[in-house]
């Protein structure tokens, strides 16, 4: 396998046809703080994230985000509709590799739900990934239960590799360790968003 680089490029604004990707910033706190404590957000995120949401948790969560975005760890994008700067989900990128077999995490506003908004986000972030950054692969995880994140990973042409115990916010389940090569991602037949 490739190295991936670290640390990374400063992150970029990517656009798509609906959407705007922008770096997440401070600012942004007030948006995460009324969306992202609802149970259709986190039940399925992994049970490091704390429930019941506290106050200061987008706060808290931003500090961290942004010094590991100074570090070079992660890249983090606001997603945002065309024509409006307001957060309305998240989508992140950071280097791993076999070992660690995780590079994306995404959550989005539930109003916006079943609108293929996510799957335009993923796209954007993986052709990022694959076509400036150079990584041969993503390594992708959802909760089994998540059938919405699975969707998104089988249409970008990511192959199951295997289904383990976790824990989540809403309790134990099974996760999804996913797959995704530079070269299944181009040659996918359908909608590339």
């Amino acid at each position: 396998m490739t190295e991936m680089r670290t640390p990374l490029p400063p992150t970029p604004t990517l656009e798509t046809r609906r959407l705007v990707l922008r770096p997440l910033r401070e600012d942004d706190v007030p948006a995460i703080q009324r969306i992202f404590p609802q149970w259709e957000v986190v039940r399925h995120l992994n049970a490091q994230v704390p429930w019941p949401y506290p106050d200061d948790g987008a706060a808290t969560n931003m500090a961290d985000c942004l010094a590991q975005r100074a570090r070079g760890e992660k890249m983090f994008w606001a997603i945002t509709l065309r024509g409006s700067d307001e957060l309305r989900g998240r989508i992140d990128l950071w280097p791993g590799d076999e070992t660690t077999r995780d590079n994306r995490g995404f959550w989005l506003d539930p109003r916006l739900h079943g609108q293929g908004l996510m799957f335009e986000a993923a796209e954007a972030v993986t052709r990022y990934a694959f076509e400036v950054l150079d990584w041969p692969e993503l390594w992708l995880t959802n909760a089994q239960a998540n059938q919405g994140s699975r969707r998104i990973k089988e249409k970008q042409g990511a192959q199951l590799i295997d289904v383990t115990p976790n824990v989540y916010v809403s309790g134990p389940g099974l996760r999804e360790t996913w797959r995704l090569t530079r070269e299944a991602w181009r040659a996918r037949p359908g909608d590339r968003a």
